[in-house]
């Protein structure tokens, strides 16, 4: 969602001006913008155009609400604050899940507007300072004291996943081939091309990527666009999905060495995007058979498991935001928006939640993440392989960050760093139906078995820490097996 040209902002103002007086996803004001009120107005519209079937939702000044004649404002959001913040920064931290609306400023028929487009809430009610409102009528209301639109609000999201909702609507058939790349969804399910237009749109009408419409013209759904689309930025509510990538001098964000914005689809441009980050990482050189080689920092595989988990499991509606590649000098940080639906210690064992089956099962069929398990598993994998530190997972705010870290002695690293290697060590153990052992850890670190004490002493600060248990306490020291905290053995 971008601001609106002078063109789209004429064309909007006369035809919200048509609309009947009591439409709730609508309010018009004159001069009046007390910050609290705006943001009730916020939540309560964004609400309200979810429950109406809407894309979105607008507060717009400089319109009389009875007669809906132009009058033009004095209102000017960029001169508005509250405190000492601007209006728009301290309206968009109070505002839960985070909403991408858009303020445009423009003259229509010679008189001052501001237009607020307010995108609709997707999964769950868009609240303001910890409350959510919603319209009846022209009033706005506390969503707990209206009972019966909050069951059909929730109705509503649960009829609809994001995936389904529509990017682009109206479009002809030349137009959904010119948008996506239709060929791409054939080549990655190792399909035949069907023979004429008929069938290529028969095929991504059936995987709903495309919708008929009843005028007989077609809905591009969120899941086709960010699948398939051959520009995501053709797609103005999606553009913001697209995945970032950054490469920084050094180990800090002050300096940029190269930013990228991806272009096409998750799926389509998928191999694109990963074979580009491999090419921005940082190498390392290891002797083997007397040979000096130089091989990436991070194990390709693990960096695309780690991609694709964040296409996949983010929240897409938090607007406004997408996933994120950082790339430093001493670690790769992929982060998406959006909590994790269960623990980050429970990454590696618990079967994958997603808030997004649509989007993730033709990921899965597409050949993009694999069809079982979330692929952490085989992260940690590599990661031992390649004697890299363990991988952090980490959530901070409304995101969620997986961390690979560079090559570092055994003597670099710091105690938290070595009780997270043995937990997940410990858990890679225990699903593939063993358990850790002195030995592993000897393994794990590139420990000698002369300095098996100091596998010993790793050991006991992963139990002392209460993420690692003896599996048997009383067994011999020479016989110890450990396992995760969550992996209790019966009669325990």
């Amino acid at each position: 969602m971008s601001r609106l040209t002078d063109e789209q902002l004429t064309d909007l103002i006369r035809g919200l001006r048509d609309l009947p007086a009591e439409i709730e996803w609508v309010e018009f004001k004159q001069n009046k913008a007390n910050p609290e009120e705006i943001g009730e107005y916020i939540s309560a519209i964004s609400n309200s155009a979810a429950l109406a079937g809407q894309k979105e939702g607008y507060l717009v000044w400089g319109i009389e609400n009875g007669t809906h004649e132009i009058v033009g404002t004095e209102f000017d959001p960029v001169k508005t604050s509250k405190g000492n913040e601007v209006l728009e920064g301290w309206l968009n931290k109070l505002l839960q899940p985070r909403l991408h609306f858009v303020i445009s400023t423009g003259q229509v028929d010679g008189r001052r507007v501001v237009v607020l487009t307010i995108p609709r809430a997707i999964s769950q009610p868009t609240h303001f300072q910890g409350q959510a409102f919603i319209r009846v009528g022209s009033y706005t209301k506390n969503l707990k004291e209206q009972p019966e639109k909050a069951r059909v609000l929730w109705r509503a999201f649960d009829d609809t996943p994001f995936e389904l909702q529509p990017a682009m609507e109206n479009v002809g058939d030349d137009d959904v081939l010119r948008l996506l790349d239709y060929p791409a969804y054939f080549d990655l399910l190792n399909l035949p091309l069907p023979e004429g237009r008929a069938g290529f749109l028969d095929a991504l009408a059936g995987e709903r990527l495309i919708v008929r419409s009843a005028n007989g013209r077609w809905t591009i759904t969120n899941l086709g666009a960010l699948l398939l689309a051959k520009k995501l930025g053709e797609f103005p509510s999606l553009g913001r999905k697209a995945v970032r990538v950054i490469h920084y001098k050094g180990n800090s964000r002050v300096e940029t060495i190269k930013e990228q914005v991806g272009t096409k689809g998750y799926a389509n441009g998928f191999e694109g995007l990963v074979s580009f980050v491999n090419g921005l990482m940082p190498t390392n050189e290891v002797i083997g058979s007397a040979l000096r080689r130089t091989v990436p920092m991070y194990p390709e595989l693990a960096v695309r498991e780690l991609v694709a988990n964040a296409l996949i499991h983010q929240d897409l509606s938090i607007t406004g935001a997408g996933p994120m590649v950082e790339i430093f000098d001493n670690r790769l940080e992929i982060t998406n928006p959006g909590k994790p639906l269960v623990s980050p210690d429970r990454f590696l064992d618990t079967p994958p939640r997603s808030r997004n089956e649509q989007l993730a099962g033709l990921m899965r069929r597409f050949g993009v993440c694999e069809e079982r398990g979330s692929g952490v598993d085989k992260v940690v994998f590599q990661t031992e392989l390649y004697q890299l530190p363990a991988p952090l997972f980490a959530i901070s705010g409304d995101n969620t960050s997986a961390i690979l870290q560079a090559h570092s002695p055994l003597t670099q690293m710091d105690k938290d760093d070595r009780i997270r290697a043995c937990y997940l060590h410990a858990c890679l153990k225990y699903v593939s139906q063993e358990a850790m052992t002195n030995a592993t850890i000897r393994e794990r670190f590139g420990i000698e078995k002369q300095n098996m004490s100091t596998a010993s002493r790793f050991i006991r600060e992963a139990v002392v820490s209460g993420l690692v248990l003896p599996y048997d306490e009383n067994a011999a020291p020479k016989l110890m097996r450990y396992i995760p905290f969550w992996a209790r053995h019966p009669g325990t």
